[in-house]
């Protein structure tokens, strides 16, 4: 955000001196004059690190759902008490604690300045605001109805952002357990497993099967560890870099709905996210196509978003919204039933509504089920790790006591 040198008088006639961000000359007058600060004089700092800075950028974490729905609540609120919008970008840059975040909203700040709007200058951030975003404000902001534009965002994101946690609290205990699996596996085949392939060497003993594979598994991860990790980092990186492509996120985002245990849950929650970011576009009154594609984008899952973009062809040849979802395959027969009863009774924002709520309970549902689903698979998984290596140290522990024992 721009800098301004200023000298003005206090209430008291003393005089003032300093430094302040504001987008423009006019709104850094009128920060003043909130201040109590009468200005003289304001004047726009330059700099070469300044002007490198501003386009560059601060740096910090990028924004999260946090930060987009703290704005949106925030914005809400300017817009109902009467803020104009300059002044209250201004006051929110610099009140935001996410660096990035100011400096994105300064800069929206100076596009509504050049003469853009407020959707085209949300629209210049696509990384920061997503395209359902910026669609909603253009609908508020067209037909005047800006703070209920906010306001709606603010629920849809305050519902996201809960679906969000939910999952990751499902899913945070079976990553513990596979984190210490991992790392068990890694101490026993570092440390232990060679500690007894030094005993039983010095001995000539028919090794069983489970205790050679254990010994050739630990060989492998001390001497060729180079090799592993070599191995591990280009299979990571080549993976992220083949999800970046349109074919491997479409082929990864189908993948993840058909996981066991997990994906059918993922698939309800995109479903109920898909319900719910239509039913407020649609609410907001933008057009069915144009919704379609708004939401395709916003449902974050390039496979559904594919089906999406389907419908969408399927009424631009004259079919229903109902035959169209029917087509895809992916909605319940209760879902289609009230989505047909929408299209009859012109409340199809109100079902689709239902339809969210209803696909939200099952998740919530499915994720306070699914440790006590997981939980039987992980001690299944640790007894057979268990297993190999009793059968691969403590049998030929037991021959070599026999042997003592002679």
């Amino acid at each position: 955000m721009p800098s301004f040198s200023y000298r003005g008088r206090t209430a008291t006639g003393s005089a003032s001196e300093g430094e302040i961000e504001a987008a423009s000359a006019t709104a850094a007058a009128q920060l003043l004059a909130e201040g109590g600060i009468v200005p003289i004089d304001i004047v726009a700092t330059s700099s070469a690190r300044q002007t490198a800075r501003r386009r560059r950028g601060p740096g910090g974490r990028a924004p999260d759902l946090d930060d987009l729905l703290l704005f949106s609540r925030q914005m809400y609120a300017l817009e109902r008490a009467g803020v104009p919008i300059l002044r209250a970008l201004s006051g929110l840059a610099r009140g935001t604690r996410n660096l990035r975040m100011s400096h994105v909203i300064g800069q929206i700040a100076e596009s509504l300045e050049a003469g853009r709007t407020l959707a085209a200058a949300f629209g210049e951030h696509p990384r920061i605001f997503p395209t359902l975003f910026v669609s909603i404000v253009n609908v508020g902001e067209t037909t005047g109805r800006l703070a209920e534009a906010f306001a709606t965002l603010g629920e849809y994101l305050a519902l996201e952002l809960e679906t969000r946690r939910r999952i990751k609290a499902a899913v945070r205990y079976p990553i513990f357990v596979l984190t210490a699996i991992t790392l068990a596996i890694a101490v026993i085949n570092i440390v232990v497993i060679p500690a007894f392939a030094a005993v039983f060497t010095r001995f000539d003993l028919e090794l069983p099967w489970a205790t050679r594979l254990l010994i050739a598994v630990s060989d492998f991860f001390v001497h060729g560890w180079p090799f592993l990790l070599a191995g591990i980092v280009g299979a990571v990186v080549a993976t992220r870099a083949y999800l970046r492509t349109e074919p491997g996120r479409l082929r990864w985002d189908r993948l993840k709905l058909r996981l066991p245990l997990v994906g059918d849950i993922l698939l309800r929650a995109t479903l109920a996210r898909f319900a719910r970011s239509f039913a407020m576009s649609y609410r907001s009154g933008v057009p069915l196509l144009q919704t379609l594609s708004t939401v395709a984008r916003a449902v974050d899952n390039a496979y559904i978003g594919q089906h999406v973009n389907g419908m969408r062809s399927g009424i631009e040849r004259g079919d229903t919204l109902t035959r169209t979802a029917n087509a895809t395959g992916l909605f319940t027969p209760l879902t289609l039933q009230m989505l047909a009863v929408g299209e009859e009774t012109g409340a199809v924002d109100d079902l689709m509504q239902e339809v969210a709520a209803y696909y939200e309970r099952e998740v919530d549902y499915d994720l306070k089920q699914l440790s006590d689903t997981i939980e039987p698979v992980l001690i299944v998984a640790v007894g057979i790790m268990v297993l190999i290596v009793a059968l691969g140290v403590f049998v030929p522990m037991w021959d070599l006591t026999q042997i003592a024992r002679r």
